[in-house]
């Protein structure tokens, strides 16, 4: 399956992303994961991928074997570019053409000390140009509505991603966001820019006021004030919050949908009663007619 063509098919488009468990033995637990997440009948789930020289390729590309393999889904590996050498990254993709796995989400990736940055590819659109070359691979990119923290501007952050469209990006999943407006306004610059692959809503439903704060931080997206409202009244009550996060998620994407958005890319955590909860409520958006 290419996921690009999904969204010719059906809209819209619902995928999820897990990431491997850091222990083998998560590793090797992670089926009722996959069992509760395959019975929700997502298009797709990505597979992230850690820094260089953890070996997360060999678990990413475990996992994503898995699920393509034991329960029937099309998984999206996520492939990073900036602690690899070429030869590395050629290494990657043989062996994913050797296990069926065709759908790769092209990423520089994030500094990580523990894991030097080599010379060999700078941008995410020398990775998308590399793969293209290596095979027949059907790449994804990602896109940032609020502009990437190492970004000159939104101007320069919208060139960068035409380079990597124009390099051979079918189909993009953004990072999450909060305030839908944000979505549309960005929605807009892509036209403007002629940019027109599918693009996805990514969406991270908030379970602890930890962990958003946290993510925050690293990608840097905005809280809306309605948003802080939820944080500041249930952030210190565990089971309130994540039914305030819950309906604040779900909240957001019936409006996303009903704005006609190619896709929702759902951020899991690995917690298939997140996922569930937010599919129970968007159900009959989702696949009637599927």
């Amino acid at each position: 399956m290419i996921i690009e063509n999904l969204f010719a098919e059906k809209k819209p488009v619902l995928s999820f992303e897990i990431f491997p468990p850091k222990k083998e033995a998560e590793l090797k637990n992670i089926d009722e994961t996959l069992r509760l997440l395959s019975g929700l009948q997502p298009d797709f789930i990505s597979v992230t991928f850690g820094a260089g020289g953890s070996g997360a390729d060999n678990k990413t590309l475990e996992l994503a074997s898995r699920i393509k393999r034991e329960y029937g889904i099309e998984p999206l590996v996520h492939l990073t570019c900036i602690s690899y050498s070429r030869e590395e990254i050629r290494g990657i993709l043989e062996r994913m053409e050797e296990a069926g796995l065709k759908n790769v989400l092209a990423l520089r990736g994030d500094k990580n000390p523990q894991a030097p940055v080599k010379e060999d590819f700078q941008y995410a659109s020398e990775l998308v140009a590399f793969i293209r070359e290596q095979g027949d691979f059907h790449i994804s990119g990602a896109c940032y509505p609020e502009v990437h923290l190492e970004a000159a501007d939104g101007v320069a952050d919208i060139r960068n991603l035409k380079k990597k469209v124009e390099a051979g990006v079918g189909h993009l999943i953004s990072q999450l966001f909060f305030d839908n407006e944000i979505f549309y306004d960005f929605q807009e610059k892509l036209k403007i820019a002629g940019i027109d692959v599918p693009v996805e809503a990514g969406i991270m439903p908030v379970t602890n006021k930890a962990q958003i704060e946290r993510m925050v931080n690293l990608c840097g997206a905005a809280l809306p004030e309605k948003f802080r409202r939820i944080l500041d009244k249930y952030g210190d009550r565990k089971e309130a919050l994540f039914d305030a996060g819950m309906a604040y998620a779900v909240n957001q994407i019936v409006e996303l949908i009903a704005h006609g958005v190619d896709g929702i890319h759902i951020f899991t955590m690995n917690n298939p009663i997140v996922a569930g909860r937010i599919c129970q409520g968007i159900k009959n958006l989702i696949w009637k007619g599927k």
